[in-house]
């Protein structure tokens, strides 16, 4: 195997580690929404009506609504923070070869597999 397979085959691989770590903080992220939907029927349901005269407060479901998003994501913070560092060293990976590739006079050509670049 040539240096430029070698490196293209190590390109492949970092790429689909990159995409897999992509999408586990894909899946986390639908988790928290789905938790939050089902949730929200019950932030809905409080004070519903007029009590007293008084009318409900307008700003209070969506207040509760970020408390309620803000709780369970901190449940999950310390993974997202690990994968999200973890996707910061695989992008520097990625661009460190990339560059070491163009100035060997070898570029290495994305996949197209749908891969995300910034």
């Amino acid at each position: 195997m040539s240096n430029s397979e070698q490196r293209a085959a190590q390109f492949t691989r970092m790429e689909s580690a990159r995409r897999q770590t992509q999408h586990q903080l894909d899946l986390i992220d639908r988790q928290i929404m789905r938790r939050m939907t089902t949730i929200i029927p019950q932030l809905g349901r409080r004070h519903s009506g007029y009590r007293r005269g008084k009318a409900p407060e307008p700003g209070a479901f969506l207040e509760r609504y970020r408390v309620n998003l803000a709780a369970i994501t901190a449940e999950r913070q310390p993974e997202i923070d690990a994968l999200s560092r973890k996707l910061a060293r695989q992008d520097a990976a990625i661009a460190a070869l990339r560059a070491r590739a163009g100035s060997d006079g070898n570029v290495v050509a994305n996949t197209g597999r749908g891969g995300r670049m910034p």
